[in-house]
């Protein structure tokens, strides 16, 4: 039975930071378990092969949500990552961090150390902003290169005009001083190519000889020795493979993600005693919380027909892809470097609103039905809408004992009125921006949900029948002061009343940033990576207010 200091679950973007930040010390001893193969796929590092590691079975977990209400009664994909790098491998390669308020709420709540001050410095850490930067708030040499998106196009350019004539300003940089206004995307591509989080981090790591990664490894249950986890078991290879147990002489982090750390916890008999007794499953120590809190954003998207300019559809069929496919080749430019969203828009729902709740993306290219696999025939522009910190709640739950077999995942999309309400008036400014006199050279025809929706009931059933995830889940290993009862993590992390287990990933999130997860996720691990080691936090960043 091999040990190691520390046993890290998961390589996705936390357990990538963590096992670079902690084999850093070359008196410890780090192992990381991945269930998936290494990232060897092309379709990974090209920035338009998230088209097909989307619906790829061998770096995807391809999980569905459970039909409800307001999704019509449809299942939702869920995809996951599932190879080194996790779902920084498989993602749409956007940076983006939120609003100060987001994280000043987390430490409002009574999780000390997780104010926007506090973390301030540990985004900065991780990022090497290539492009117009204030160096209070960005980085300039972390492992991952942040750019902004090189392409232009009419299309594109049309919008941005479109949404500043409408009061929405131009912003230099979402992720400095104010996120609110419409402007090309950051991403974290540099040379045409996706730097995901296990290039960035874990690659070179593994070059140390304290640090052990071991892939197909599907972990199956946290072992406890009383109210200590002392090791992790795995099947190497997957169902049907070698049973292994490795020891962690210090610590076992869960680094899954929002629906593997929660199962795994539920089937080592970590969480709720009704829900784990109805599944054969011993009681080792009861928490209410573990998979509870589940959020996720849900976008529906409007989609046009252009006229008067090529749209990526085009760009993406017959000889049109073959010259694309050279230029990538020869310059690492083209519609294959690009990745699903160009353009953000962050806005109010009302004016009243005294921050900014909306979140709009905007894309020269439209999919069949919604789904971002397969693009469509004619020529067509996208653009999406979606509240940003959502009300409504759901929970991921094990299915059976069987570690196969894919959980329960329930968002309960649209459940809170109050999540209706703002996505309504999302979607009628994404109908306004779309209309809008520069776009209108380019605008032949609204294609879904087509001009006789007019009415708010016409609205919400196109949310209904086409609304889909926008890959945002987090929340349900959730961190917060004991007086909680949902709370599976204190603010250092751990895991409440057990000793060596910790969580670091989205799952801990107590609620929603105003963004895409990564950035934050990257932050969270580069936090907890100082807690482990017993360093002393970065000094938070004073702000003017």
């Amino acid at each position: 039975m091999d040990s190691f200091d520390y046993v890290i679950v998961g390589a996705g973007s936390a357990g990538s930071v963590l096992a670079s930040r902690l084999s850093e010390d070359p008196n410890v001893t780090v192992c990381v378990l991945e269930a998936g193969p290494r990232d060897w796929h092309p379709f990974i590092h090209i920035p338009a092969g998230f088209m097909y590691t989307l619906v790829d079975p061998k770096v995807n977990w391809l999980y569905k949500s459970e039909p409800s209400e307001w999704t019509g009664g449809r299942a939702i994909s869920a995809p996951r990552g599932k190879t080194l790098g996790g779902s920084s491998s498989i993602n749409g390669h956007i940076y983006n961090r939120g609003q100060r308020l987001d994280f000043d709420g987390w430490a409002q709540r009574g999780n000390r150390g997780w104010g926007y001050a506090d973390v301030l410095p540990y985004f900065r850490r991780s990022e090497r902003r290539m492009g117009e930067a204030d160096a209070a708030f960005r980085g300039s040499d972390g492992n991952l290169p942040i750019t902004d998106l090189e392409w232009r196009d009419p299309l594109c350019e049309a919008f941005i005009e479109g949404a500043v004539e409408m009061g929405i300003p131009r912003n230099r940089d979402y992720n400095g001083t104010m996120q609110a206004g419409v402007s090309y995307v950051q991403r974290i591509v540099n040379n045409g190519r996706r730097v995901s989080a296990a290039r960035g981090f874990l690659h070179p790591a593994m070059k140390r000889r304290n640090l052990t990664v071991s892939t197909n490894a599907h972990a199956t249950l946290i072992v406890l020795e009383g109210k200590r986890a002392v090791g992790v078991r795995y099947l190497k290879g997957g169902r049907g493979g070698a049973p292994v147990e490795v020891r962690a002489n210090k610590e076992v982090i869960l680094s899954g993600g929002t629906v593997n750390s929660p199962q795994l916890l539920q089937l080592s008999g970590i969480g709720p005693a009704p829900l784990l007794r109805s599944l054969g499953i011993d009681v080792k120590h009861e928490l209410a919380g573990v998979g509870e809190n589940l959020r996720d954003h849900y976008a529906p998207r409007f989609v046009a027909r252009v006229k008067n300019a090529i749209s990526i559809n085009e760009r993406s069929k017959g000889l049109r892809l073959v010259g694309e496919v050279l230029k990538y080749a020869a310059t690492r430019r083209g519609i294959l470097s690009l990745n699903p969203t160009l353009i953000y828009v962050f806005w109010k729902s009302d004016e009243r609103v005294d921050n900014y709740d909306l979140q709009l993306t905007f894309t020269p290219a439209s999919y069949k039905e919604g789904v971002q696999s397969t693009l469509d025939d004619f020529p067509g522009m996208t653009i999406a809408s979606w509240q940003q910190r959502p009300d409504s709640i759901g929970y991921v739950r094990a299915r059976s004992a069987d570690p196969f077999e894919h959980p329960i995942i329930q968002p309960n999309y649209l459940g809170a009125e109050s999540d209706r309400q703002v996505l309504l008036a999302g979607m009628k400014l994404a109908r306004r921006l779309l209309g809008s006199r520069p776009l209108s050279k380019y605008y032949d025809r609204e294609e879904f949900p087509g001009s006789q929706a007019q009415s708010d009931e016409d609205l919400m059933a196109a949310a209904k029948e086409r609304g889909t995830t926008t890959f945002h889940l987090m929340g349900t290993c959730r961190m917060a002061p004991d007086s909680d009862p949902t709370a599976v993590v204190d603010d250092q992390l751990r895991v409440r009343g057990l000793e060596g287990l910790r969580v670091v990933d989205a799952s801990i999130m107590p609620t929603m940033p105003s963004a895409n997860l990564n950035a934050s996720v990257l932050m969270i691990a580069e936090k907890a990576a100082d807690m482990i080691r017993g360093r002393p936090a970065l000094d938070a960043v004073l702000l003017k207010d």
